[in-house]
Order: C-alpha cells, then sequence, then structure tokens
C-alpha cells in the first residue's frame, strides 16, 4: 500500500499524542531526511520526516541515523528557528498527503512565537516547509520556482496549498455521492484525492469483490467509509499483504493496539524495506565491478591459451631448420615454395613449406628465429597463465562471497578486502567513500584490529567455526585455530575454511566429522551438489605460501569424506 491519504491521516492521528512535546534535537543524516527529537513526559521521542520520492512518509523511529558533523543549511534553519518550541498541533487537511505540525513558545523577551512545519508527501515533488506566523515560507528543503511547479516554494513568498483537481472522498456523505462521481471507466483512485490504487486493490481483496457493479461499490464504500473514520481513534492497525512483507495495508483493530502502533509499524516496515535496498544496491555495484574484472581475466586467459597453441608447433620449425641446414648441399640455391626432404627422426619423407622471396638457407635461419620466439614465448606465457589462473580463482572466491552475503557489514569487509589488493585498486577508488561501516568485533578474536565474527556451530560438545569471508579464513585458520585443531574445506571448490576446535581430551568420531563437512559443504559454491568431496586436516598441516591472496592455502596429510550439504 502506497503511504497515501489515508495512511498519513492516520499517522497524524497518532502523532496528536505529542501535543506539549518539546523539541530539543534537529539533524538531517541524508538529503532527503530531517530528524526531529522531542521530548514529552520523561520520554524521548524521534520523528523521521522522509522526502525519498519512492519511500516517502513521516512516522516515529527507533532506528538511529548517522548525524553528519557538518549540518546543512536547511537544518541549520531549522534549529535557528524551532529548537526549544513546543508541538501545538498535528494535523491534516482532508485526505491530502500533507502534514501540519504547528509550534509554540517564547521568544527572548518572552513574547509567545509561532512557527509552522508543511511535510509534503508527494512523489518526486515531496518537501519541508517551515513557515512564520503569516505563512510566508522562511526556508525549505527543496527551493521550486514557478516555471517547474504551479507555485513558488522559495523563502520570503506566501505559501500556497497545493492544487488538485480530484474529489474529496471525505465530502461523499453518501454513498450516492460517491457512486455518481465515478463514470464506468474510471477507478476510485483517479477521482478521489488521497486514495491509492494498492489500498483499493488491497480492499477488494480483503472484501473478496471480483467485479465491480453497484452492488459491489457499495461495499468498497461502507469499507472505505469505516477505515477512513477510524483514522481519528486508536481502532486501526496495519497488516502484512504476504509473508514476504514486500506490502501492507489497513485493516480494523481487533484489540486495543498499543499507543503510536502504527507509527512503529511503519518505521520497522520502511526501514526493513531500505535496508534490503541499500543491501542490494551496494552489494550489486560491487558485484558487476568484480564481474567485469571477471571477464577481463577470463579474456585474457583465452589470449594466453591462443598464444600456448601457437607454441605447440614450435619443435617443427626447429625440425625444418635442422633439415634444411643438413641438407644445404644439395639444396638448389634457388626460390621455391617448398622442398622435400629426408627426415631422419623419422626415416620419412617431410615437405617442408618455404618463403618464395627467400632462398632454403635463409628460410632455415627464419624457422630457428621463430622456434626461438616461440620457446621464449613459452617461457614467459606459461608464467603468464599461472598468475592468470591465481587471479581468476581469487576473483571467483570474492563472486562467491558476495553472492552469499546476507549484511551490509559483511559486504563492507569484503569491500576492504579487495580495496588493499593491486587488481582491484583502479575500480574500488571511487567507491572507498560511498560505505563506512563499523563492524562489531567478535569477543573471540585475539586482534583487536581484525572483524572476526565466524559462524559458530555446536554439535554434541564440539565447536565449530565457519569463515565467511578470505580475510577471516586466513585469520581463523593460521591466527585463531591450534595447530591441533581440524581444519575443513572443499576439495577444489570455493567455500569457507571450517576449523573444529579441540579440547586435549577430545577425539570426533566419524558421526561428528560428517556432520561438520556437511555444514561445510553448504557454505561452499557446492550447496546445492548431491556428492561434495570435503578434505580434512589438522590445522599444522595447512601452509600458506608467499604472495599467496587472501584465502588461499595448500595443504598435505589430508582425508576426503564425500557428503551432502547440510546447514547443521
Amino acid at each position: 500500500m502506497a503511504f497515501d491519504g489515508i495512511v498519513t491521516k492516520a499517522i497524524a492521528s497518532e502523532l496528536q499524542q505529542l501535543a506539549g512535546a518539546r523539541i530539543d534535537k534537529i539533524f538531517q543524516p541524508n538529503k532527503n531526511t530531517i530528524l526531529l527529537g522531542f521530548y514529552l513526559d520523561g520520554s524521548n521521542y524521534l520523528l523521521n520526516l522522509c522526502t525519498d520520492a519512492q519511500n516517502y512518509r513521516i512516522h516515529l523511529t527507533t532506528h538511529a541515523k548517522p548525524n553528519p558533523q557538518v549540518a546543512p543549511n536547511f537544518c541549520m534553519v531549522l534549529r535557528k528557528h524551532l529548537l526549544g518550541l513546543h508541538i501545538k498541533s498535528i494535523t491534516t487537511n482532508n485526505l491530502e498527503r500533507l502534514v501540519v505540525i504547528d509550534f509554540e513558545g517564547f521568544d527572548d523577551v518572552d513574547d509567545i512565537i509561532s512557527k509552522r512545519l508543511i511535510i509534503e508527501l508527494m512523489g518526486k515533488h515531496c518537501n519541508i516547509i517551515l513557515l512564520d506566523e503569516e505563512n510566508i515560507i522562511i526556508d525549505s528543503l527543496r527551493h521550486i520556482h514557478n516555471e517547474d511547479s504551479s507555485r513558488d516554494i522559495v523563502p520570503h513568498v506566501k505559501y500556497t496549498y497545493p492544487i488538485t483537481t480530484k474529489y474529496n472522498f471525505l465530502d461523499c456523505f453518501h454513498f450516492e455521492d460517491f457512486y455518481e462521481k465515478i463514470s464506468p471507466e474510471s477507478n476510485v483512485y483517479d477521482v478521489f484525492n488521497g486514495i491509492s490504487k494498492s489500498f483499493i486493490e488491497a480492499s477488494l481483496k480483503h472484501l473478496g469483490i471480483d467485479v465491480l457493479n453497484k452492488d459491489t461499490m457499495k461495499k468498497l464504500y461502507k469499507h472505505m467509509k469505516e477505515i477512513i473514520n477510524r483514522t481519528d481513534s486508536d481502532l486501526l492497525d496495519f497488516a502484512l499483504i504476504d509473508a514476504k512483507k514486500r506490502d501492507y495495508f489497513l485493516i480494523e483493530a481487533e484489540n486495543s493496539p498499543s499507543p503510536f502502533h502504527l507509527n512503529f509499524f511503519m518505521d520497522d516496515f520502511y526501514h526493513e524495506k531500505e535496508t534490503s535496498e541499500e543491501f542490494k544496491t551496494y552489494r550489486d555495484s560491487i558485484l558487476k565491478m568484480i564481474l567485469d574484472l571477471l571477464k577481463k581475466y577470463k579474456k585474457r586467459l583465452f589470449n594466453i591459451n591462443e598464444k600456448l597453441n601457437a607454441c605447440e608447433d614450435m619443435e617443427k620449425y626447429q625440425i625444418y631448420g635442422e633439415l634444411i641446414t643438413a641438407n644445404l648441399y644439395q639444396i638448389p640455391n634457388q626460390n621455391v615454395k617448398e622442398i622435400t626432404l629426408d627426415n631422419y627422426y623419422d626415416n620419412q619423407k617431410i615437405t617442408i613449406p618455404l618463403d618464395d622471396r627467400y632462398p632454403p638457407s635463409v628460410n632455415a635461419k627464419r624457422f630457428f628465429k621463430k622456434y626461438h620466439k616461440l620457446k621464449n614465448a613459452l617461457e614467459i606465457v606459461t608464467l603468464q597463465k599461472e598468475e592468470t589462473m591465481k587471479e581468476l580463482t581469487y576473483i571467483e572466491s570474492i563472486v562467491y562471497e558476495l553472492e552469499n552475503c546476507s549484511t551490509i557489514e559483511e559486504i563492507s569487509e569484503i569491500f576492504e578486502e579487495i580495496s588493499e589488493n593491486v587488481i582491484f585498486k583502479e575500480k574500488t577508488e571511487h567507491l572507498k567513500n560511498k560505505k563506512k561501516t563499523k563492524v562489531k568485533k567478535s569477543s573471540l578474536t585475539k586482534n583487536k584490529n581484525v572483524s572476526f565474527n565466524p559462524l559458530k556451530y555446536t554439535i554434541d560438545a564440539y565447536t565449530l567455526l565457519v569463515g565467511r569471508n578470505n580475510k577471516e579464513n586466513d585469520y581463523l585458520t593460521l591466527k585463531y585455530a591450534k595447530k591441533t585443531d581440524l581444519w575443513f574445506h572443499t576439495k577444489d571448490i570455493h567455500g569457507s575454511h571450517a576449523i573444529l576446535l579441540l579440547e586435549s581430551n577430545q577425539s570426533p568420531n566419524e558421526a561428528i566429522l560428517t556432520q561438520c563437512a556437511e555444514i561445510v559443504a553448504y557454505h561452499s559454491k557446492a550447496k546445492n551438489s548431491s556428492n561434495v568431496p570435503v578434505d580434512i586436516c589438522e590445522v599444522k598441516y595447512v601452509k600458506k605460501p608467499n604472495g599467496a591472496k587472501p584465502g588461499m592455502v595448500i595443504y598435505s596429510n589430508n582425508k576426503t569424506l564425500y557428503v551432502h550439504p547440510k546447514r547443521d
């Protein structure tokens, strides 16, 4: 359901309980949000005014947001004019998506002063406007000039309310008033102001109406009246449309809900929605960067393999040169396209193609030159392939980690890791300052400079720790684990390192090892496979080669279990 006029009216009605509250905090965490802090009867409240085009809304919030060190200009204006004032009233105008907060208080000489804050919640035209006693605009979050809109929203101009051509549903006192305004081809949300399409669709579904006619429209009208009439009481509640929590709609409350329950429902709903959107945007931006780099390295590997294929013929060119040189005494010194000689390597005739621009002796030198060139290229390209394969393996491990992240903090840890790698340096530079997330450090860590929050599983009396990214894998295996602990990893498959912590008197049986291996297989790229090989060895047999990428190790003295992936 959209944050339409009905929801706005219901939320504002609840906020009337803040009448008398004193405003003591104002800050602006981003360009679309203003947070107002209030104190009332020993309690603190935080009012969220969001003007984002997709998620515009007003409600109380308990979810903290960062307070910038340097306040934007509009925030400073609000602080100057509103701090210390008390809320006189919070109202809406009919079903307009517009909330009016009236403030009053005393100035320095104890004269009564009044200020008014207008919150317009109208999609891309959202705005927050501060007015004086004469309804003159002091300032606004966004300045709008007449060429962009039907009215000016700039300082020192008298404020005018937005104009609508739609009907006001509150003026329909009887069903006939409502029905006569709707033509057969029109929709209720197109005719009446403040009523959204999603509200009508949810209402029809709630009422079990499939076909609209006069009788069903009468049911719809009655339902709308009941909902809107309850917006002035505490007899409304929100319900989620589906289990995935993608949307909500207003319903009649069965019991008397707790204070501000509509506000806090909206707070949790939009917090979860915005967090999910922020997570997806952040992950996709980094994932795109990684996949572009992966594509580049795959293309490089293809070119290297092409060069290696060309090197396969180098021995042939050496033989050509040797045979021509050995038979120069009997070869006519003339330019020809080919020559047939005895191949003393296999005692058969061989036809050698020549460049007829040169005599056979020069062709022989050219064959030797080509042989040495390919031989040198083979050495260089072989090293290039080895390095490229290492980079590809590392990049693919990052892709795996990103695809399995579930929080912004986990993505931030991966971003921190790749930012330290030279192959990502150029691509990560422009993203470095976009996301700075403090990650809580587990009490498990021995190094306070390392973010270490491995997944923890308890299997009977044993504890299994599973790393969530490459840096954590390294720390878990090479720093945290004891030499006698058991190390798990899927064989030749990207996945997490896991450590089974062992006390001196513990010796896990095959069933324990199998359960651990099942969990490790689940935390790998092969989690959807049916028979996954998992290697097990003591930590003392796990080594990290010099210069190896994060998460990359070699190991020995291992045994392999084949298991079906299982989370726990």
